[in-house]
């Protein structure tokens, strides 16, 4: 058989499973991993592939009778116990699709649990699709070997993300020109913790009113991401580098 991380990994939702995860309980595929195991990859009944989720971890598994829209595998040995990323929430101005899936994908592989996708006064689009996103978020953690899959919100008006943040976490927020603004900046991302969140505005940065309304919240703490101006899915990816370390740091 194959080294285990050269097998193809799949993410199993908790109600595929037929029982508590041990040897032998029986998975469902879903129709589109069925169609990518059996037409892609060109997989038979026997072969092994690997699966997670949250709860139970990652298992090698047996895949069982692959047809072309359904099949199932059986679980077989485990190989990785659950271990939960420290909460890394994501508020981020919606961009355009590509753009957006971009994001996705990469807050996705850089420990993002929670996506809460917001709306500004600049925000170019304010629609997402559901299905879409949830599908590149799963193909990102099955890529990037994390054991869950993190949640995506419903895009909501600023204002209703900063009337709904908890007081004991802090929003960490990307604000160009601060210092323009009177605003000294003491905090930087390394400084985060579990349960802290980010916030990345939109192409063209957050307006003065929404500026003004940011800066008279106790959460919010604006940190700067260095003397250029940064695309917004560019300011996403550094930004949760740097937070990212902190919370490693924070767990050692």
């Amino acid at each position: 058989m194959s080294s285990p991380e050269h097998l193809p990994r799949l993410f199993i939702p908790l109600d595929a499973a037929e029982g508590a995860a041990r040897a032998g309980t029986s998975c469902l595929l879903s129709p589109a991993q069925a169609r990518y195991l059996g037409t892609v990859m060109r997989k038979k009944a026997g072969d092994p592939v690997r699966v997670f989720n949250a709860e139970m971890g990652e298992w090698l598994a047996t895949l069982g009778e692959i047809r072309k829209d359904r099949g199932s595998l059986s679980l077989t040995e485990p190989l990785r116990p659950p271990s939960p990323l420290p909460e890394l929430v994501l508020a981020f101005a919606l961009l355009k699709r590509d753009a957006t899936d971009m994001v996705l994908r990469m807050g996705t592989e850089l420990g993002v649990t929670r996506f809460l996708p917001v709306i500004t006064e600049r925000t170019n689009t304010h629609r997402t699709n559901p299905e879409r996103l949830e599908a590149i978020a799963t193909e990102a953690a099955e890529q990037c070997e994390r054991l869950d899959i993190p949640t995506i919100a419903e895009p909501c008006p600023l204002a209703s993300l900063l009337g709904a943040w908890p007081e004991e976490a802090r929003l960490f927020t990307a604000m160009e020109r601060a210092e323009d603004r009177g605003v000294t900046l003491h905090a930087t991302l390394r400084d985060a913790r579990a349960g802290d969140g980010l916030l990345i505005g939109p192409e063209g940065g957050f307006s003065d009113t929404e500026c003004r309304a940011l800066l008279a919240r106790p959460a919010i703490t604006p940190i700067s991401l260095g003397p250029l101006v940064l695309r917004a899915d560019t300011a996403v990816a550094a930004g949760l580098a740097l937070m990212g370390d902190g919370l490693r740091s924070a767990q050692d």
